[in-house]
């Protein structure tokens, strides 16, 4: 009778833990929303506004996620894809039977700021809400004003490809409860307000820490000012650290060529490559001077981490095999000395890009080839070939290692496995 009582006693205990907890997670899920008024009236859009919608709408670059390869612009079904599985974007056009036709302007809100839809389900933060919490509620407005604005397409989304727990409410509100709070952007006193409105951008509607932030083991990062550099999952790119001077950090660069970069994916101290190329094409060469010149200032203030020491040189032994490998696939562009060709070839000598720790984005370079953005400012940048077909691991491992090394370059090399590990994840 003792044992049963004990048992009993302990089963009641367990699920008024069991309670206590679930009643916190739903607490935490719920905090911060205010009830729906299905009576507000409907958003009033004038010319002004939807404009202003435009150029918000690019800065979050919704154009890159809700647009599939082929598809109609901002219809959804692109695969975003996590290590849990597949989440498929939406439709963002005012659709009313698969879009947001049927959506208020609260509800939009409610999803920008608390990742909920319409219907009341958790989102996936595959859509950046903690960021976009940050969105101000008049932006938010604009913004759905612009996507109300296009022409409707019929598309229905699809269904995400999550594997167990992941695909349930209950794992999400979970995650929710541990990494997601409501937020709004607070301007710093003690800074400009082009500092401020650059904080607002990078830290909210341009999401940059989404890809520049290392993630934890269930996907999340530590914050939105963390802008330390992180491998993108699944992608395998490895997006630099935005502080560091070893990395992508622009503390040193003259501000315009930090707005010319973001306006036009090329600079007089490099290109953009990889995904960031998505980023400057379908978003960033879109805002205005006065946005990009914020974002610039913005960035150009991070503090440089404390490790920001240059590595050290590797051995050479192999040396005239790497330096025949580079005569015989680079030269042509980027020049013996590895000082290529202003405004159509980026210099491989004291590029950041080359010397980075992380070795993945430069094998994925050789291998995949290099694609600046089609922008405005550069309508016909110069792309470099994929070398994949021609080079083996080893043949990929000397070249890199060998471009790292030179012209004053001091990175350590990179190892067969290296490259072996970056072809298996294409």
């Amino acid at each position: 009778m003792k044992l049963r009582r004990l048992l009993l006693r302990s089963a009641l205990a367990g699920l008024v833990v069991l309670a206590v907890l679930c009643a916190l997670i739903a607490w935490l899920n719920l905090r911060g929303e205010a009830t729906l008024d299905p009576n507000a009236p409907r958003l009033r859009a004038d010319p002004a506004l939807v404009a202003r919608g435009e150029q918000l709408t690019r800065a979050g670059d919704c154009l890159g996620c809700h647009t599939e390869r082929g598809g109609r612009p901002y219809a959804g079904g692109r695969a975003i894809e996590t290590p849990f599985g597949s989440v498929y974007s939406s439709n963002l056009t005012p659709d009313l039977g698969t879009g947001l036709g049927d959506w208020s302007a609260d509800e939009f809100w409610r999803a920008l700021h608390h990742g909920r839809a319409k219907s009341g389900r958790l989102l996936y933060p595959a859509f950046p809400y903690p960021n976009y919490t940050r969105v101000s509620r008049g932006d938010a407005d604009a913004i759905f004003a612009y996507l109300q604005s296009l022409p409707p397409v019929v598309h229905a989304n699809r269904a995400h490809t999550l594997g167990f727990p992941f695909d349930t409410q209950a794992a999400l509100a979970v995650w929710r409860a541990l990494y997601f709070r409501p937020a709004s952007h607070i301007d710093d006193a003690e800074r400009s307000s082009e500092w401020n409105r650059g904080a607002y951008l990078v830290e909210g509607l341009g999401h940059c820490n989404a890809c520049h932030s290392a993630r934890n083991a269930l996907g999340a990062t530590r914050g939105t000012l963390d802008l330390q550099g992180g491998l993108i999952p699944v992608q395998n790119w490895y997006a630099p650290s935005l502080a560091s001077p070893l990395e992508a950090g622009v503390a040193g660069w003259p501000k315009h060529e930090v707005v010319r970069l973001l306006k036009t994916g090329v600079a007089a101290q490099g290109f953009v490559m990889g995904p960031m190329s998505e980023v400057v094409g379908n978003g960033t060469q879109y805002l205005s001077d006065a946005d990009l010149g914020a974002m610039a200032t913005y960035l150009q203030a991070l503090p440089a981490p404390a490790d920001s020491e240059p590595v050290q040189a590797h051995s050479t032994e192999t040396r005239e095999r790497r330096a025949a490998l580079y005569r015989d696939h680079c030269v042509a562009c980027h020049g013996e000395q590895g000082e290529g060709v202003p405004g159509a070839y980026p210099a491989l000598s004291g590029s950041r890009a080359v010397t980075m720790r992380s070795t993945a984005n430069g094998v994925h370079i050789v291998l995949e080839g290099g694609f600046p953005p089609s922008t405005t400012g550069n309508p016909r940048p110069f792309g470099m070939p994929p070398f994949a077909p021609f080079l083996q691991d080893d043949e990929v491992a000397e070249l890199l290692s060998y471009v790292r090394a030179s012209w004053g370059n001091g990175a350590p090399a990179v190892s067969t496995l290296d490259v072996s590990r970056e072809r298996g994840s294409r």
